[in-house]
């Protein structure tokens, strides 16, 4: 069994759970039967994200990475390049690159992944059915179900990153 000592991140998916440790490294454990948990061997992280079936990563080169179930879409990140930021939702990914612009790939089947006009974006957020984007001015846009209102933030704003 691998050390969970040293970790700098943490993120739970749905089955998994995967850290991302001070060196770079990413380790994940749980429900592996869509491959989410193939990790080893990544290495120069600065980020990692779970989702329901996958399991993103953001080398410090700006590349990402992504292991897990390919039939929904949310693992095809190999052409992102220059990135920042992301975040993995259930059945979807979103990115931001260093110009402020917003990726996403995966299931778009509420809209989720309409992202692709978002500009200024400083940091991103993937649910399950949707997507929230922060600006640099602070402002909020969001994309996807807003069945339970939780698309509604266009009056926030002062919102700071973490």
């Amino acid at each position: 069994m691998q050390s969970w000592r040293e970790m700098a991140v943490l993120s739970c998916g749905d089955w998994h759970s995967v850290g991302l440790r001070a060196d770079g490294s990413a380790l994940a454990v749980g429900n592996n039967r869509r491959g989410q948990c193939a990790v080893e061997g990544w290495c120069d992280l600065a980020a990692v994200s779970a989702g329901c079936l996958h399991t993103v990563g953001l080398r410090a080169d700006g590349m990402a990475v992504a292991t897990g179930d390919p039939s929904t879409g949310a693992c095809d990140v190999d052409e992102w390049e220059d990135v920042v930021t992301l975040d993995a939702g259930s059945y979807h990914t979103v990115g931001v690159t260093a110009s402020g612009r917003a990726l996403a790939v995966g299931d778009n089947s509420h809209g989720q992944c309409e992202v692709g006009a978002w500009r200024d974006i400083v940091a991103v957020a993937a649910g399950s059915a949707h997507s929230l984007g922060l600006r640099a001015d602070g402002t909020v846009v969001s994309a996807g179900n807003n069945a339970d209102r939780q698309c509604e933030v266009d009056a926030w704003s002062g919102v700071q990153r973490s």
